[in-house]
């Protein structure tokens, strides 16, 4: 089963080596990773795709919550989260395929960001299927070079249900 699984951590030397040595350590690929910085300069966020049993993940997840520089560990599959990949993808266009690239790139809602004679290079924003149908429509054009940064994935903020939240209001005005 794949796992998505946001690592908060101290933006420090040598804590992404200790991340990715415990994935290693017990034989597991990282399928994606990204980090960045958080509003704090001194903390950040990783996002590792994995694929793995629930048991071992766990474990995983447990280990990764031991370490000194980690700050807090969620596994996002167990939750309701939005996630985003970027891809950047530069296309052979030869004059008669250009038209047919920008009405794809068009129908994505990708931009064109930059421009040669023979090609186009063309950043496309979305969940995972929408990357992989652009570039299997893209694939007859010719792609000429491929980048993708990988998934990041935020949790979505847990909403009460309106006749919960107007319970709570009446309580708050009655009491």
């Amino acid at each position: 089963m794949q796992h998505i699984i946001s690592v908060l951590v101290e933006n420090k030397f040598g804590v992404l080596s200790r991340i990715s040595g415990l994935f290693s350590g017990r034989g597991f690929n990282i399928e994606s990773l990204s980090v960045g910085p958080t509003l704090d300069p001194d903390v950040s966020v990783m996002t590792i795709v994995t694929i793995g049993d629930d048991q071992i993940v766990e474990q995983i997840t447990k280990q990764l919550n031991k370490l000194v520089d980690v700050i807090k560990v969620i596994d996002l599959t167990e939750k309701e989260y939005v996630e985003r990949e970027t891809a950047l993808i530069k296309i052979n266009t030869l004059k008669e395929d250009r038209a047919e690239a920008l009405r794809i790139a068009d129908i994505f809602r990708a931009r064109i960001i930059d421009s040669s004679p023979n090609t186009y290079t063309i950043e496309i924003t979305g969940d995972v299927k929408k990357v992989e149908a652009i570039i299997n429509l893209l694939q007859p054009l010719g792609i000429k070079n491929l980048i993708r940064t990988g998934r990041i994935a935020i949790p979505r903020e847990e909403v009460k249900s309106a006749v919960s939240r107007e319970t709570s209001e009446r309580r708050a005005v009655s009491g």
